[in-house]
């Protein structure tokens, strides 16, 4: 069961686990998951944190235990300690790999997605209150977002860009990132700051399905993902970037996220198999994590030349499909599904301190 998920990792990629759960913590399961299936870091959203916090009573004592605090607190207060625990996991991989590697994610509000300096000040705040070397601070990349990236990185906040979906957008959060630090190197700060770019794959195909021939099914998401990642080669080649490293930089590293199937007549593995690239991080669902071990057949490393990958673009073109006009309407969407997620997730809090109560 190690093999596919070490030939990843031996090809230069990071596997990391898009899921936490109080119960998974206190089992072991991640512990297990690091030196079986070398998963070397962890993300976290609020959907996550809502189904384990309506799933289970693993958080409800904590939940008594706060007594009349404000449910969006109280969420801080709970992902917090879950995320401290799941940080120490993989200190030693933070330590082994300084600093590239081993990290976990916690999400800002996604109510401020839209308003760059409340999403600073509330970065800043967790990242503080959070005190975990190994966290990356969650920042949508939209327009707003590009902004916050930039300031957080100046100020020496790890970021975890996510809600990106095109060469376009993936493209305004690395110049952001560099902005960052060029400011930093200005003053002459550290410029020793992580960070990566979430870009999320398999929505494009579940977006596109319906209107498309069977022949082009789960073809698109794959073709975005090259052409992300011949730009994502371009920047790390950059003159501008590699000044930075010169100066002490690391590159922002390339994340590809929502990673698991969702055609039920599509390889389980997909998005794992085809989006084999060193320098890169796959998050992965649990379901998804646990197929690539068993199954998983990992393809050729992606070529930073996204000629084919454009060829495909162009057929969906043909069919009124743009991926930068598509890109604006997934973001969108994702931003709302986020703002859902996020007030389920304080419902669900509301109503346990309402039974605890």
């Amino acid at each position: 069961m190690q093999d596919t998920a070490r030939t990843l990792n031996g090809l230069g990629q990071s596997l990391w686990l898009d899921n936490i759960t109080r119960g998974m913590l206190r089992a072991g399961t991640l512990e297990k998951y690091r030196d079986e299936l070398v998963v070397t870091g962890l993300t976290s959203n609020p959907t996550i944190f809502e189904h384990a916090i309506k799933g289970g009573s693993d958080y409800d004592a904590a939940i008594r235990a706060a007594g009349g605090t404000d449910p969006e607190q109280l969420f801080f207060d709970l992902a917090i300690d879950d995320l401290r625990q799941a940080a120490r996991v993989f200190e030693p991989v933070h330590a082994r790999t300084a600093g590239v590697d081993g990290w976990v994610s916690l999400e800002v509000s996604p109510l401020l997605a839209d308003d760059t300096a409340h999403t600073v000040e509330q970065a800043v705040a967790l990242h503080g209150r959070a005190g975990i070397p190994n966290l990356y601070i969650k920042v949508p990349g939209t327009t707003a977002g590009a902004g916050a990236i930039e300031e957080l990185i100046y100020r020496g906040v790890p970021i975890n860009v996510t809600l990106l979906f095109s060469p376009k957008q993936y493209q305004a959060v690395a110049d952001a990132y560099m902005k960052g630090l060029e400011r930093r190197l200005a003053e002459g700060l550290s410029l020793d700051v992580a960070s990566v770019a979430s870009v999320f794959i398999s929505r494009w195909d579940a977006k596109v399905a319906k209107a498309v021939p069977d022949e082009l099914h789960n073809q698109l998401g794959l073709a975005v993902a090259g052409s992300v990642y011949a730009r994502y080669r371009a920047m790390l080649a950059s003159p501008r970037m590699q000044r930075l490293m010169n100066a002490g930089a690391r590159p922002q590293r390339l994340l590809w996220a929502s990673t698991g199937t969702k055609d039920p007549n599509a390889s389980d593995t997909l998005y794992v198999d085809q989006l084999v690239a060193p320098l890169t991080v796959n998050t992965l669902p649990e379901k998804t994590l646990l197929a690539v071990a068993d199954h998983g057949r990992p393809g050729a490393p992606m070529d930073a030349d996204d000629t084919a990958a454009r060829a495909v673009q162009a057929r969906f073109a043909e069919r009124g499909l743009h991926v930068d006009e598509l890109a604006g309407t997934l973001q969108d969407e994702g931003a709302a599904a986020f703002v859902k997620s996020w007030n389920d997730l304080l419902d669900t809090i509301r109503q346990r301190m309402e039974k605890a109560a």
